[in-house]
């Protein structure tokens, strides 16, 4: 019997290091990142989709409603999105990612220019064009928005 009873004991020491790593796996698991998406979702290769020249009414057949509409010489469709991340369960949010997509129309409601504006170095940046946009009614615009994106 004294064999059967080390073997149990074995046993039941197995079972209970088992449960422990199952228990410490699922603390484990509830501390994992979280990414969160806001506003604008960016369906794959649409911009690609949105040739200069095309009309307002393909713009929305590909992007949908925007999030805000401007009028500055023409009319721009902006679409709002921000992107951030949780490295740990119950820990506060940091912005990875602010979008703004501007679409500029002229007067014949076509497509002249397409901005992907981000935050690059704490300014504001044209992912497209590679620039950061000069003073005027669009910087007016811009700034205010990614004001109220941030957190601070």
């Amino acid at each position: 019997m004294t064999a059967y009873r080390q073997r149990l004991r074995g046993f039941i020491a197995g079972l209970r290091m088992a449960a422990m790593v199952a228990l410490a796996g699922a603390v484990l698991a509830a501390c994992t990142g979280e990414q969160f998406q806001k506003g604008y979702i960016l369906p794959q290769g649409a911009l690609e989709q949105i040739p200069i020249g095309a009309s307002q009414d393909q713009v929305l057949i590909v992007m949908g409603t925007p999030s805000t509409v401007a009028t500055l010489s023409g009319e721009v469709f902006y679409y709002i999105s921000q992107r951030s991340e949780r490295k740990v369960a119950f820990m506060q949010q940091s912005v990875v990612d602010q979008r703004v997509i501007a679409i500029y129309f002229d007067k014949n409601r076509t497509v002249t220019r397409i901005a992907n504006y981000g935050l690059q170095d704490g300014k504001i940046f044209d992912f497209i064009s590679r620039t950061t946009p000069t003073s005027g009614q669009e910087m007016s615009y811009l700034t205010p928005i990614f004001k109220l994106l941030s957190p601070n």
